[in-house]
């Protein structure tokens, strides 16, 4: 009889702990499909990335990035947002480089097309951490970047909203200016 009941309570530990291990793999699953949705957005929401050509898949908080972008820039951009997303861990960039035929162009643009690449980059980051946030309504508030200065303009419910809004803006990384032209309105 005690062995049987030894038997018994061997085979509860190691079902409780299957159980377990089971619920812990369906959070992560979980969380993974929450970052691959918000990297997901992140992308479409950038006007300078093709976001039909990235993939992106999530495996305990870490973002593969697949597929073909037209430049470097636009490799590190990709790579960039993903990083700045709550919840990931890692990025493993695998983008290809798809070298554009208009190459003397973009050379003479670097400067000021990585300066804007920086910008859109803030933007969305902002953009996306507006539209995350519960207490932020973020389809209401309009983000323009401009050489690391954000502007916000739209409307917001309360002081705390707008204090909030402006608080995300300035600790995005790269912002070196917030311009708050939000204005209270009560609902």
């Amino acid at each position: 009889m005690k062995t049987f009941n030894k038997s018994i309570i061997a085979a509860l530990v190691l079902g409780t702990t299957a159980m377990g291990a089971q619920a812990n793999s369906w959070e992560n699953d979980s969380k993974d499909a929450w970052i691959d949705g918000k990297a997901e957005t992140v992308l479409l929401m950038n006007t300078n990335l093709n976001n039909f050509d990235i993939n992106t898949d999530v495996k305990n908080g870490k973002v593969v990035l697949t597929g073909k972008v037209e430049s470097e820039l636009d490799k590190e951009l990709a790579e960039e947002l993903i990083l700045s997303l709550d919840g990931v861990t890692d990025v493993d960039n695998e983008l290809t480089v798809v070298k554009n035929t208009d190459t003397k162009s973009k050379k003479m643009k670097s400067d000021s097309t990585e300066s804007d690449l920086t910008d859109a980059k803030i933007t969305t980051v902002i953009t996306t951490r507006y539209l995350f946030n519960s207490e932020v309504g973020g389809t209401d508030i309009d983000v323009d970047t401009d050489k690391g200065v954000v502007t916000l303009n739209g409307t917001v419910g309360s002081d705390a909203e707008k204090q909030l809004a402006v608080k995300i803006a300035k600790n995005a990384e790269d912002v070196r200016d917030v311009v708050d032209n939000l204005t209270i309105v009560a609902e």
